[in-house]
């Protein structure tokens, strides 16, 4: 989207920038890989348009920026040997380009460099700056323990999911939103909304991917179609159909989630049980209540409604990617 251009070429140019080229080579070269796999940067992008919706000093923000993006692939490279996944973003993964002992290395590398990321702010800032990105990164650990119980556990309640990609997804969009506007010296209450903006609009977003791992182009998704399915994760589509469905579907569903081996006819038979109780209009429905909610969060932060325009026109862009 072009109103991301600008914003996105400041995180590129960081990127490369900061280039590790430290020694050995064999612990940074997997570091450089998957921050060179691209993706839409999305959480750096918001960190420094949340500091430019409050007139706030870009270059100040880009260090800090740079340690949210940091965290985000950390957790992806740690994230992807848990669940055993070759793909990112189209690519082969860090444990399956080198090996599991190297991406876990790597992996707490960049966590420790995440966190450098912030030491040259003032002492003011750092302080509300790192106590902030702290929390969040437990929460972050938090929720992707969840997730793992979540897939040995058979029956998940709605909250308790919620709750799950709250922590796992949403608060680190939140918290780069609720940074740039602490890195702009904005109020209180501004920061706060924003950042409560950003949870229920990262709510929304991994809604929308637990929707498109299913329902979306795999060319497009760039990771395996269904993989959500084949790994037994208790994603809002099966929250979803335990709710609607009959005896025989749920004998089914109770089935199917108890295959640990991968199949074909496990996917085909889960996604008919989905297209039978329509659980993508039902998914559809609770994406556009987060999403609402983040717009209401929104409105109430004090700032210029033109440079407020970019914001609604994020959320368009993140939850109406192509499926």
């Amino acid at each position: 989207m072009p109103f991301l251009d600008k914003y996105k070429l400041i995180v590129t140019d960081a990127i490369e920038n900061y280039k590790l080229t430290n020694s050995p080579h064999q612990l940074y070269d997997p570091i450089n890989y998957i921050l060179a796999l691209g993706g839409k940067h999305l959480r750096p992008i918001i960190l420094l348009m949340s500091c430019d919706l409050f007139d706030g000093d870009i270059e100040r923000a880009v260090k800090p920026a740079l340690g949210i993006e940091y965290f985000h692939n950390f957790s992806l490279m740690h994230d992807d040997i848990m669940d055993k996944a070759s793909l990112r973003r189209g690519k082969k993964t860090v444990h399956v380009k080198y090996d599991e002992n190297t991406a876990i290395l790597s992996g707490d590398a960049l966590l420790v460099k995440s966190f450098q990321m912030y030491e040259d702010l003032d002492s003011h800032l750092f302080k509300k700056c790192f106590a902030l990105f702290s929390q969040t990164a437990l929460e972050v650990c938090e929720g992707q323990q969840y997730d793992m119980n979540f897939e040995k556990q058979q029956e998940v309640s709605y909250d308790e999911y919620i709750d799950m990609i709250t922590k796992k997804t949403a608060v680190l969009c939140a918290c780069a939103l609720e940074m740039g506007a602490l890195l702009a010296e904005a109020g209180v209450e501004d920061s706060k909304n924003m950042y409560e903006f950003g949870r229920h609009l990262g709510i929304a977003f991994q809604l929308m991917d637990d929707y498109l791992d299913v329902f979306g182009k795999q060319e497009t998704i760039g990771k395996k179609h269904a993989g959500d399915i084949d790994e037994n994760k208790k994603t809002i589509l099966y929250i979803l159909a335990k709710q609607k469905a009959n005896e025989n579907q749920q004998r089914k569903l109770n089935h199917w989630y108890s295959v640990i081996e991968a199949s074909q006819d496990k996917i085909n038979e889960v996604l008919t049980i989905f297209k039978e109780l329509d659980v993508a209009t039902s998914c559809m429905e609770l994406i556009k209540h987060y999403s609402d909610q983040a717009k209401k969060y929104l409105e109430m932060v004090k700032a210029d409604t033109n440079k407020k325009k970019m914001f609604y026109e994020l959320i368009d862009y993140l939850l109406m990617r192509d499926n």
